[in-house]
């Protein structure tokens, strides 16, 4: 359904400047913006996403992946299509790249309290924005979030954090946690993969930090591409230089869209990856997209402190967020941990996504 876009002003001859993400389009009046869901009607902003769900699931938080925000807990994940970059190697690009300029967006309406019914329904300690870019259905992702926080649930963004320190203080009282996917860290490559830059990512990430939000951050390696070592030394060097308790999750490649002839990536490069994560001096370094869910150890004693299985579910032995055997602080949002023994919670299993 068209509903009135936010973060956007009028300028002269009726075009509209559109200061919702970095990409700031300057949009003439019929046309769209880049992310093809935003569009000039007469001097107004009008966005196509709002309450059209492209896709709708019950996760995991870890497959958000969120490892140190109520691990066990489950998470209501919703998405519309769109998304403010070009990735050749998108993941889920049969959602994200489609749009309404292109005629191909769709969907189902659900109102933003719909969601949070949805969410409670299904026993959600939270709900994610994913799969597509949340800042694209921001205006969706703003009501529901003011609903889910009265509703007393958690508020995710699984975000490219290509949005402007506009778009992250407006959302910033509802929104908990996000996992950014800092793609490279290689200008270049943000310009000609994604067709978009590097600088505002890192802002967006300093900034999430500044507004207290939970942060963790994803980086795909891709094969030939982000994977030298002087890039992966950068990015934990950038992570760490924000906070070493960042978590650092460095998933494999898996071959899809325009990138079917680039390999997975191997183990050791992914080894490599997170050896030179540890020597940044990063605390929290995850192998993701394998088939080995990772566990949480003290970075001071090696305790394991986390066990993640996709079948058993998640086993938590932190009390008062810190290690019972050494006394530790230990980074994050544990839930149920406070003074608690261990616990273990099953996981939920998908109820079935819609494309």
């Amino acid at each position: 359904m068209d509903h009135a876009a936010m973060l956007y002003e009028e300028k002269s001859n009726s075009i509209v400047h559109c200061f919702l993400c970095a990409h700031n389009c300057a949009i003439k009046p019929g046309e769209y913006g880049f992310c093809g869901v935003r569009q000039n009607i007469a001097g107004d902003c009008i966005t196509y996403t709002y309450g059209e769900v492209i896709s709708r699931n019950i996760d995991p938080v870890e497959k958000k992946p969120l490892y140190h925000f109520y691990p066990g807990t489950r998470a209501a994940s919703i998405a519309t299509s769109g998304c403010n970059f070009r990735c050749s190697f998108c993941q889920n690009w049969r959602i994200s790249q489609w749009n309404n300029h292109a005629g191909e967006a769709g969907g189902i309406e659900l109102a933003p309290e719909a969601v949070v019914r949805y969410a409670k329904r299904n026993g959600c300690t939270s709900i994610a924005y994913t799969y597509t870019e949340p800042t694209i259905f921001f205006e969706y992702a703003y009501d529901i979030s003011r609903v889910a926080t009265r509703n007393g649930l958690k508020n995710i963004f699984v975000t490219n954090g290509y949005m402007t320190p506009a778009a992250l203080e407006t959302i910033a009282p509802y929104l908990d946690a996000c996992n950014v996917d800092l793609k490279s860290f290689s200008d270049d490559f943000y310009r000609k993969v994604c067709r978009a830059r590097l600088q505002p990512v890192l802002d967006s990430i300093i900034h999430m930090k500044e507004l207290g939000m939970w942060v963790e951050i994803t980086t795909l390696i891709v094969p030939g591409q982000n994977d030298s070592d002087d890039e992966l030394r950068a990015a934990a060097g950038f992570i760490a230089g924000v906070s070493t308790e960042i978590p650092w999750h460095i998933n494999r490649f898996h071959p899809a869209y325009n990138a079917v002839d680039i390999p997975p990536t191997p183990d050791e490069t992914l080894n490599r990856a997170e050896t030179i994560g540890r020597e940044a001096g990063l605390k929290y370094v995850y192998r993701g997209n394998i088939s080995r869910e990772a566990g949480t150890v003290c970075p001071a004693c090696g305790a394991v402190l986390v066990e993640r299985d996709l079948l058993q579910g998640v086993r938590v032995r932190i009390q008062d967020s810190r290690c019972p055997s050494c006394g530790c602080r230990v980074a994050g949002h544990w839930g149920r941990e406070t003074g608690a023994p261990a616990h273990t919670v099953k996981n939920a299993s998908p109820d079935g996504e819609m494309k």
